[in-house]
């Protein structure tokens, strides 16, 4: 009675618009009540500061700040560009340039609606002036924007690292490959629909061209190198990369490409203290929700309840994604992270899964769902940023649905391609 109550409560307040953070204190605070255990509340005061006393947390507001700085200093432009050189001949030219240069902002951002809200306009409008329809433009364009919460640095996975108390540096590695099979296979997907709708490629470019684009993209090109070489190599932490990332994409855009204005970097400043006052709030709820959870046994539960089902973990595993999936297409996908990661993490341990390949595959498998109505947070950014009606991005996103569950299914198959860096650098 205590847990539905708070459920019925944390979703009321979700529907009439409050924010998630509130929400989930507010449930949290029905349950103590209902319960009578409003003794409880004091001791849970301390985990709901606690939350916030983390220093991998950090890494939020200067991941959010980089995206942001990244989108200012015209670095979007040249990265386009430099993938249009590259890439733009082959059959469905845009389309690959569009995923390419999705990957390589990942390395930067770790955010999909940062790249979605970055690239996606610029994307859209060159796709659009070749020919391209727009329902294959913005569905590609959104779907290629969840690659970043799978490539270092990602703020999905800074995240469930908080939340499931698991090593960031190992998230990051084990979403490096599984970020480059989703490009492959959302590459397929393009030059399948391009060659059946008969889009023409753009004229290659020439040598001189790819040089010269290639240096004007070089320090921006070199963003990811040094946040993922750092990490990998152990010379700073995931927190510190996220620091480094945030200065030298500032002295980028001040002095190297000279497109960043000091009015611009308080605004962006604004922001990334707005995104991360949120995510701080989310936190502290967590902090509630993690003492209900506890007390009530709830993963316990859950993991008797997956498990009756089946003897084989497989399909226990295989069934809490689709709960993930289901949930994620109601929910967006932050708040059912934070509220969700406590009660599964558990369970999968004890189905003898390690929690960081169940992180890559929770992170997929909301992404996923942020491509899904009614929430589809991609969905509406894309239609905002390209001037595109939500119901034609909707159809054009469903084929490259297909090429996601494809990957998820080969990492489910074949865990080790998630697990082989972790493993190696240890």
């Amino acid at each position: 009675m205590e847990i539905a109550m708070m459920i019925s409560v944390w979703l009321f307040t979700l529907a009439i618009g409050l924010p998630v953070g509130f929400s989930l204190i507010i449930g949290s605070l029905t349950y103590f009540f209902v319960s009578d255990q409003l003794m409880l509340i004091a001791f849970s005061g301390f985990k709901f500061i606690e939350g916030l006393n983390s220093f991998s947390l950090l890494a939020v507001p200067f991941f959010t700040l980089t995206g942001k700085l990244m989108n200012s200093s015209g670095i979007t432009d040249r990265i386009f560009n430099f993938s249009k050189a590259m890439l733009g001949h082959y059959t469905g030219g845009l389309g690959h340039v569009n995923i390419f240069a999705s990957l390589l902002f990942s390395g930067m951002s770790g955010s999909a609606l940062a790249d979605a809200g970055g690239l996606g306009q610029l994307e859209i409008k060159t796709m659009r002036k070749a020919g391209y329809d727009d329902d294959y433009n913005g569905g590609l364009t959104a779907a290629s924007c969840i690659i970043g919460p799978l490539v270092p640095p990602s703020m999905p996975l800074v995240m469930y690292g908080i939340v499931s108390n698991q090593s960031i540096s190992k998230l990051f590695l084990g979403g490096f490959i599984p970020g480059l099979i989703m490009a492959i296979c959302l590459m397929f997907m393009a030059y399948i629909l391009a060659k059946k709708r008969g889009y023409k490629p753009s004229q290659k470019a020439s040598r001189t061209e790819r040089v010269y684009h290639f240096k004007s993209a070089f320090f921006a090109l070199l963003t990811p190198i040094i946040i993922i070489g750092g990490i990998f190599s152990g010379l700073f932490t995931p927190t510190e990369a996220a620091v480094i990332a945030t200065v030298y994409s500032m002295g980028l855009g001040l002095f190297i490409y000279k497109e960043l204005t000091v009015k611009q970097i308080f605004l962006d400043f604004i922001g990334a203290v707005k995104i991360s006052g949120v995510v701080g709030l989310m936190i502290m709820g967590v902090g509630f929700i993690g003492q209900i959870i506890s007390r009530e046994q709830i993963a316990m539960d859950v993991g008797v309840f997956f498990s009756s089902i089946s003897d084989e973990p497989i399909i226990s595993l295989l069934l809490i994604l689709l709960a993930l999936f289901v949930l994620g297409i109601f929910i967006d996908s932050l708040p059912l992270l934070v509220l969700v990661v406590p009660i599964f993490v558990p369970v999968v341990i004890a189905l003898g899964f390690d929690p960081i390949y169940f992180g890559i595959l929770t992170i997929l498998t909301l992404m996923i769902g942020i491509l899904t109505p009614p929430m589809g947070t991609a969905l509406f950014m894309v239609s905002k940023v390209g001037d595109i009606p939500v119901a034609t991005v909707v159809k054009g996103v469903i084929p490259f649905i297909l090429p996601l569950f494809a990957t998820l299914g080969i990492l489910i198959m074949f865990p080790q391609l998630v697990m082989f860096l972790p493993e190696m650098f240890g």
